[in-house]
């Protein structure tokens, strides 16, 4: 069950990679992994240079300048979400236990809608560059903002520690480098990225990674559909026959014991995706709010697309590869059961197709990372330099070289803890990362957008008894109470904190409130009634924010 619950942790972030823990076996060097490896490395390089020579201002590196499409934009969501961890998370948890593979995937779809109805085009019409425009638009600067500041950060910075160390061990396993080495390589070419392209190199580095992962995993699903002459009926019973579980792999209900676990972890998944900063940042790239709503359309039915193929992908591993000898060692799958998907590329298309697919898992590390970083720089330079610390002296080309110099320093961090943390178990920060989304940033954002009674102190108070509940019941939990530190049994009895910290934020931002009385309280009041015009007009959308 422990084993379960680290895949759902490490898949439940979305957008992080593959993290294994304990020692790797050097596999022999993949050359046709290799050799598109080093394409894919080449092409995204170029993509850097041709966005360096177009990114002059803030605005062209926080948001590529306004000019991407709501398809564009929309597909570069899809390869931020596509990530490493659900490719082969969720096909392994279908390999692992069947239908509720699917159950899960689909949970992830949930947080979608809520953006399209909710955030998405008021947070592009209030907003310039980060989320935290938009939530401390009627309220006071430097409270707001640095508390969605450090929440941004926070979530950017558990999320990187989780992708370095799943880059390693990943790259390992498939080529064969050492993990040093693997994490040291991801964080230079990140740094690159982002330093010099800012977010329209990012941008164009994921719509590149999403279209290669929608066509190698299509291609995976189309082979094994070919190896199931085309019929469902065929694929599901031949899985039943020769899975473990039997039938049971066609019922649902395996993954989460208890109904607290299940509604937290739903509520994690729904708002966390909601307040992740990069990919709220993502709805700034474009125009204007119909495409900021395109741009959730189009993601929504990439995303879809995808999670359906890793159900089939899943179920084409338990039939062509658990019966395989080539692909087992004592039974079971090398690598584990997260590499069903490499070792079925490799059953349906041989040597060539398992190195596509291979650099197509870096390939998509590499474009989640960038986002992240950027996200993390973009909360240091313009939340905290250009609206809390520069006042008066504000100005853009030292912001622009902040942003480069945070954007270094996240790198190295994240290389430095990449490597601390080979030996972890580091599935409780990525809860806590989606529980700091949940908590802190969604209610934050929401109420600053919807309701009218909202003020600096209620928000301020609110938040951060959402952010501390949060990190306090997720080391108090299993995972960090038992499991890393090693305690007989946990204070907090459950793995997944957000039922109770989300409540804890929307009541003590609600009451907090209410209660204030102040002149300012009265005043942000007041300045609802404008927010509420331009959320809607989109008028005065560059003025969200003091700079």
């Amino acid at each position: 069950m422990n084993k379960i619950i680290t895949i759902l942790l490490l898949t439940s972030t979305l957008f992080g990679g593959e993290v294994l823990t304990g020692e790797v076996e050097q596999q022999p060097l993949n050359i046709a992994a290799i050799v598109m490896f080093v394409l894919f490395v080449g092409a995204t390089l170029g993509i850097t240079y041709w966005a360096a020579k177009r990114t002059k201002s803030t605005k062209d590196f926080y948001t590529a300048g306004g000019g991407i499409t709501g398809f564009q934009n929309g597909l570069a969501i899809a390869g931020d979400y596509m990530s490493a961890a659900s490719f082969l998370g969720i096909s392994g948890l279908v390999y692992l236990s069947g239908y509720d593979g699917l159950i899960y995937s689909i949970g992830f779809l949930v947080g979608w809608p809520i953006i399209l109805f909710l955030v998405a085009e008021k947070l592009r019409n209030l907003g310039k560059f980060t989320f935290a425009d938009v939530a401390s638009y009627r309220l006071q600067q430097k409270p707001i903002r640095l508390l969605a500041a450090f929440g941004s950060i926070a979530t950017v910075t558990l999320y990187l520690i989780a992708q370095m160390v799943g880059s390693g061990k990943l790259i390992q396993l498939l080529f064969g480098l050492n993990y040093e080495i693997a994490v040291l390589l991801v964080g230079i070419l990140m740094i690159l990225y982002v330093t010099f392209g800012g977010m329209l190199a990012t941008t164009w580095v994921q719509i590149t990674k999403a279209v290669l992962l929608l066509s190698g995993a299509t291609f995976m699903a189309v082979m094994v559909m070919v190896e199931m002459d085309f019929s469902f009926e065929t694929l599901f019973t031949a899985a039943i026959d020769i899975h473990p579980k039997g039938d049971s792999i066609m019922a649902p209900g395996g993954l989460i014991s208890d109904p607290i676990s299940a509604i937290s972890l739903a509520i994690a998944l729904m708002l966390g995706t909601a307040g992740l900063p990069h990919v709220l940042m993502r709805f700034f790239t474009v125009s204007n709010a119909k495409e900021a709503r395109k741009s959730v359309f189009y993601a929504t039915g990439f995303i879809g697309y995808f999670y359906l193929l890793t159900f089939i992908i899943g179920f084409g591993a338990i039939v062509l590869v658990s019966t395989n000898p080539e692909y087992l060692e004592l039974g079971n799958l090398i690598g584990g059961n997260n590499m069903a998907a490499i070792h079925l590329s490799h059953a349906v298309g041989g040597d060539l197709f398992l190195g596509f697919i291979s650099a197509v898992a870096f390939a998509t590390i590499l474009a989640v990372v960038s986002g992240l970083t950027l996200a993390g720089a973009s909360a240091i330079s313009h939340d905290l330099y250009a609206n809390v610390f520069a006042g008066d002296k504000y100005c853009e080309k030292k912001e622009m070289k902040i942003s480069k110099i945070a954007t270094v320093v996240l790198g190295v961090l994240a290389i430095g803890l990449g490597i601390a943390f080979e030996e972890q178990n580091i599935a409780f920060m990525v809860g806590l990362a989606f529980a700091i989304a949940a908590s802190a940033n969604f209610p934050l954002l929401f109420l600053s957008i919807y309701w009218k009674k909202l003020t600096t102190r209620g928000a301020f108070i609110g938040g951060s008894l959402g952010l501390a509940t949060a990190v306090i019941l997720v080391i108090l939990g299993p995972i960090v109470w038992v499991q890393v530190l090693g305690n007989a049994e946990a204070i907090f009895p459950y793995k997944y904190p957000a039922l109770f910290s989300v409540t804890v934020a929307f009541v003590g931002i609600w009451l907090f409130s209410v209660l204030d009385n102040s002149s300012q309280a009265q005043e942000e009041r007041k300045a609802f009634n404008e927010q509420f015009i331009r959320s809607e007009t989109g008028i005065g959308a560059e003025g969200a924010s003091n700079h």
